[in-house]
């Protein structure tokens, strides 16, 4: 089967599709699945997921380390004030493993609290503003990254 990829969604990326679509766009989790499972590099298997629950989302980044996953994070809501996910988030990339953060609009073009990221400096790197394709420009960063 390979190793997985965690794609880890934060609070209400649930709604996707029918959440302000002029702002995230009119696909649904489930279409960014496939589109991901479509271009995952050889031997990896997409694992995405979403959660309201930050205590979720946290041990779930828990789970990548205990099995040496890559990581793509789109922390939400969770991105301006959570420390508890940035100390977890943390945690992926002091073991030496790969942790892209993603957001589908670009934060820094909407509200000011939108902002600033508690995540930003403990990931990997950070895309954001391309809708799904950040999702998809982060695959491809970690495929070049592991070689």
């Amino acid at each position: 089967m390979g190793s997985s990829i965690l794609v880890l969604n934060g609070p209400n990326l649930g709604r996707l599709g029918s959440r302000e679509p002029d702002v995230y766009g009119s696909g649904t989790l489930e279409d960014l699945r496939a589109e991901l499972e479509r271009e995952a590099p050889p031997g990896h298997r997409i694992d995405l997921r979403q959660t309201n629950d930050e205590a979720e989302l946290i041990g779930w980044l828990y789970e990548a380390v205990d099995t040496a996953s890559p990581v793509i994070l789109n922390p939400a809501a969770f991105t301006h004030y959570s420390y508890a996910l940035r100390d977890a988030a943390a945690l992926v990339t002091k073991a030496g493993l790969i942790l892209v953060e993603v957001h589908i609009s670009n934060p820094h073009a909407r509200e000011e609290f939108r902002h600033t990221s508690v995540i930003s400096a403990v990931a990997t790197g950070v895309i954001a503003g391309f809708g799904f394709d950040s999702y998809l420009l982060a695959l491809d960063a970690i495929n070049r990254l592991l070689g």
